[in-house]
């Protein structure tokens, strides 16, 4: 019958509005400023889309991972050295653009429901046009209407758990407020908040589309997979210890819970991609079983300039590992004392060039006179290379481009929230009623993905599995921007990112080529880190309304 019902659908659909990626419409509409008319109606429903962050360009135009100890940049004057000093302040933070940004968002949403509430959507769907004579029309753009008001709620959902993952406590906006308005909103506190996040997802997930399959121009908004994902990593963040100093065990169940109902949901039909080396190059993700949500931008090489080699023709070395990361991936056989990169976990292979490795065609060599002789200007410091995410061998020079997609939500992080979950509620193997899956089980499945070589995850220690759990996460999700917020949520933050960034330095001694570890850069976190603040000028423009994080 299902199958049945989303052919008749498909149908109704195929000629659908407006591309998802259309979100040109300026966020902050007001009456006097629109047309009323199904083309705005199919235009607003896109524009809260529009402020979805794109992971490959949150700071300094690249990733996030160079806040936190997964990697360094090699800019010697980059924004991220706020982060990596510790001098944040409420005259310099360079993330609030996207403090701003989700509140655009949010007030986009807020727009649409404004505009289509008490019926008002339904009754746009029947102006100017003859019902009788195109019911088929008709009945797909009833059927879009219901699908983007559930999403609009969703898209809330997600502005919002963003912004309590930087900000704890922030204002919840739930109408339009005119750009004229002098209404002023209290903050409401983090776990208000989260309530908030929660009764809009379990309201409307129910309506929304299970998937696309059938709906190739709908690819890109919000579906019932993305919307249980993004309760699942709201409620893992209010459970740990940053949000849960008390240890309240309930939190953790929840959260277990979450995690649990998505992946025993019938209705859902995601598992692990077998090729996780592959997973994130061009447009594999797209069609790939584990992607939940992805941020879709056009063919881009934005992120091979700013990344490949300095030595490779285009390229600005930026982002590099750290040797903290890299020595942090396994052995899966014996370590080879000529290589320390051989027999690790092959995830090292698909996310770090290493010294020796072969990118963009040629053998990296970063010996004293090599091609990436690491006493070049602005060659790497740390000895690595991003790999993750980026197309080998593009021709840079000549413009060569690649698809682009920023995964916000898999499969594989999913199954790592059950794991942490669980592990915190009931233990690594115990598996109470209305559960399937113990702790171990869940890890496990995320390493086996990995390789049939890594030793499987068996303890009876909630400590020691926990440990396992923040090296499991680290490893799979690395570069992901998950790391730094990670540190942050279990309270790890001042521990590790006041540890320095290490790299290595490639030497000759004789025939043999050595790696001697070596300090890059110091790093500093304070205790008000934990904790973003909000810019002086938005305080000031609250009237007082919004209270400054501790600290700054």
């Amino acid at each position: 019958m299902k199958k049945t019902i989303l052919v008749f659908l498909s149908i109704l659909l195929l000629s659908g509005c407006a591309d998802f990626l259309d979100t040109s419409l300026d966020t902050n509409p007001t009456s006097e400023t629109i047309e009323t008319n199904r083309n705005t109606l199919w235009n607003l429903a896109n524009a809260f889309y529009s402020p979805i962050t794109y992971g490959y360009s949150v700071i300094d135009n690249n990733i996030f991972a160079s806040a936190s100890d997964e990697a360094q940049q090699t800019a010697v004057s980059s924004n991220v050295l706020y982060f990596n000093k510790g001098i944040l302040n409420e005259g310099v933070n360079p993330l609030f653009y996207l403090y701003r940004n989700y509140y655009e968002g949010i007030r986009a949403a807020n727009y649409f429901l404004d505009y289509v509430k008490d019926g008002k959507g339904e009754e746009l769907l029947k102006l100017n046009r003859n019902i009788e004579n195109d019911i088929y029309s008709y009945m797909r753009d009833v059927a879009s209407l219901n699908w983007y008001i559930a999403e609009a709620h969703i898209a809330r959902a997600y502005y919002y758990s963003e912004l309590i993952k930087m900000y704890g406590a922030v204002p919840i906006i739930e109408k339009t407020i005119e750009q004229s308005d002098n209404e002023k909103v209290t903050q409401s506190s983090y776990d208000q908040v989260v309530e908030y996040i929660l009764n809009e997802i379990d309201t409307y997930s129910g309506e929304l589309a299970v998937n696309w399959d059938e709906f190739a121009d709908r690819e890109g908004r919000f579906t019932l997979g993305a919307a249980l994902a993004i309760k699942s990593r709201v409620l893992l963040y209010a459970a740990s210890p940053l949000h849960n100093p008390e240890g309240n065990l309930n939190k953790w169940i929840k959260a277990a819970e979450a995690a649990r109902d998505f992946i025993d949901n019938e209705e859902l039909d995601y598992s692990l991609d077998q090729n996780y080396g592959t997973y994130f190059i061009g447009a594999n993700s797209l069609s790939s079983p584990e992607t939940i949500y992805a941020v879709r931008r056009g063919v881009s090489n934005s992120m091979e300039v700013n990344n490949y080699p300095i030595s490779t023709p285009g390229g600005y070395s930026g982002v590099t590992p750290s040797h903290n990361l890299v020595s942090a991936y396994e052995y899966v056989g014996e370590p080879d004392p000529n290589n320390p990169y051989a027999n690790r976990d092959p995830r090292l292979y698909a996310s770090v060039v290493t010294n020796g490795s072969t990118w963009n065609g040629r053998v990296i060599d970063q010996l004293p006179g090599g091609s990436d002789d690491m006493t070049k200007a602005n060659a790497s410091r740390t000895g690595y290379y991003l790999k993750k995410f980026l197309t080998d061998n593009l021709n840079l020079i000549q413009g060569q481009t690649a698809q682009h997609n920023w995964v916000a939500y898999r499969y594989a992080e999913i199954l790592l929230n059950y794991a942490e979950a669980m592990n915190e509620a009931f233990g690594p193997t115990d598996v109470p009623a209305g559960f399937t899956l113990s702790a171990t089980d869940a890890i496990n499945m995320v390493r086996n993905r990995a390789s049939a070589d890594l030793p499987l995850i068996s303890t009876e220690s909630k400590d020691e599995f926990r440990s396992a759990i923040k090296h499991e996460r680290r490893i799979e999700l690395a570069f992901e921007d998950h790391r730094y917020w990670d540190l942050l949520r279990w309270k790890d933050a001042m521990q590790v990112l006041n540890q320095p960034i290490m790299g290595v330095k490639v030497v000759e001694d004789g025939e043999s080529v050595n790696y001697v570890e070596i300090k890059v850069a110091d790093r500093v976190f304070n205790e008000r880190n934990y904790y973003l603040p909000f810019l002086r000028s938005e305080i000031v423009n609250s009237n007082n309304t919004l209270k400054q994080n501790e600290g700054y």
